[in-house]
């Protein structure tokens, strides 16, 4: 019986997008703006878990190569000074500081090991930047689309108040189509926050377990030539 009022009071059309469509411009735009939203942190999510993956790929690889007993240098002449890899772009950067360090005498120039160390320190904070590209975004929505939605809310129930007091009639096909349209705001920016913020934890600690990896590879690595240094 209540469906059928509520059906009634919206025109016979209690989908969605009948909802949509006789909700207020205001009430629309929250809806599109949410709906938008969700779009654009699917596409981060999906984008971010290929790229980790494909991260934790590589570092295997070269983890595999830089421990297999081959001469750093001819590890390095192997991948080249530009690689593609981010595992590969920190290994490429300490062994071109290395390089550099050396005079052409054969001497090592002061303060070889501080320069190495910062060569890698930057090349992991680029791959950092670029790992954590997009999580900002997650995090804004998730924080941001409930009030968002709440907006759209709180716009309904004024809008079915208002139509209350116009037509002076508390009848549930005067109050109904401002309250579901209302509610659909809240659903929708519940529907784009819920999976933000739980996406933006879980691609957080994936991103800081590659860097700490990498990390921990810049410190052996920095100890491998510091060994070398003193020998």
């Amino acid at each position: 019986m209540q469906t059928a009022l509520i059906a009634a009071a919206i025109g016979g059309n209690i989908t969605v997008w009948g909802m949509f469509a006789q909700a207020t411009l205001t009430v629309k735009l929250v809806m599109v703006v949410l709906v938008l939203a969700s779009f654009w942190c699917w596409s981060i999510i999906v984008q971010k878990i290929m790229q980790y993956r494909a991260a934790r790929r590589e570092a295997g690889r070269f983890d595999q190569a830089f421990w297999s007993g081959e001469p750093l240098d001819a590890l390095f002449d192997q991948i080249g000074a530009e690689p593609s890899g981010a595992a590969e772009k920190i290994f490429a950067a300490g062994m071109t500081e290395w390089r550099r360090s050396h005079r052409e005498d054969g001497g090592l120039i002061p303060g070889a090991t501080a320069r190495i160390d910062r060569s890698m320190d930057v090349a992991i904070a680029k791959e950092a930047e670029r790992l954590q590209k997009g999580l900002p975004v997650l995090a804004t929505t998730g924080s941001t689309a409930p009030f968002i939605g709440l907006f759209g809310t709180v716009i309904g129930i004024m809008n079915a108040f208002i139509e209350i007091a116009a037509q002076q009639n508390t009848n549930l096909a005067v109050v109904a189509p401002g309250i579901a349209e209302a509610l659909l705001a809240t659903g929708i920016g519940l529907l784009a926050a819920i999976p933000a913020v739980i996406f933006y934890n879980k691609l957080n600690a994936d991103s800081e377990r590659i860097l700490s990896g990498y990390e921990a590879f810049a410190d052996e690595f920095a100890t491998i030539l510091s060994r070398q240094l003193d020998s």
